[in-house]
């Protein structure tokens, strides 16, 4: 019952923007954590952003200044909004929560940045 559906990945050179959306359903969104990943080729999948649900958020020092994430609960949405893109941003996307103890991943969105 519970679906994360990302969308928004694209190509975009660098020192673009790109905004991406993760739509859940099945959870009372608003009592959620969110989070993105992110997996580069070769790499392990690293949090990008995290919201809290009171709408705290925490990023990494190598996306700091340049992300934000965001929450729409009216739509139960979380948004990752992307700045000053980098080649080394390139991977897929997935958006991330907990229900009932339960990790829960859409199947991500591929964002990558030329340079």
């Amino acid at each position: 019952q519970v679906q994360l559906v990302e969308s928004g990945g694209g190509l975009v050179q660098a020192g673009g923007s790109l905004r991406l959306s993760c739509a859940a359903s099945g959870i009372i969104f608003s009592t959620k954590p969110m989070a993105w990943y992110r997996q580069a080729p070769g790499k392990q999948r690293e949090s990008v952003a995290v919201i809290s649900s009171s709408g705290g958020t925490t990023y990494p020092d190598s996306v700091k200044g340049r992300f934000t994430v965001s929450r729409d609960n009216g739509k139960s949405t979380v948004y990752l909004q992307m700045n000053s893109l980098k080649p080394e941003d390139t991977a897929v996307y997935y958006c991330n929560t907990y229900h009932l103890g339960v990790p829960y991943w859409g199947k991500g969105t591929l964002v990558t940045i030329s340079s």
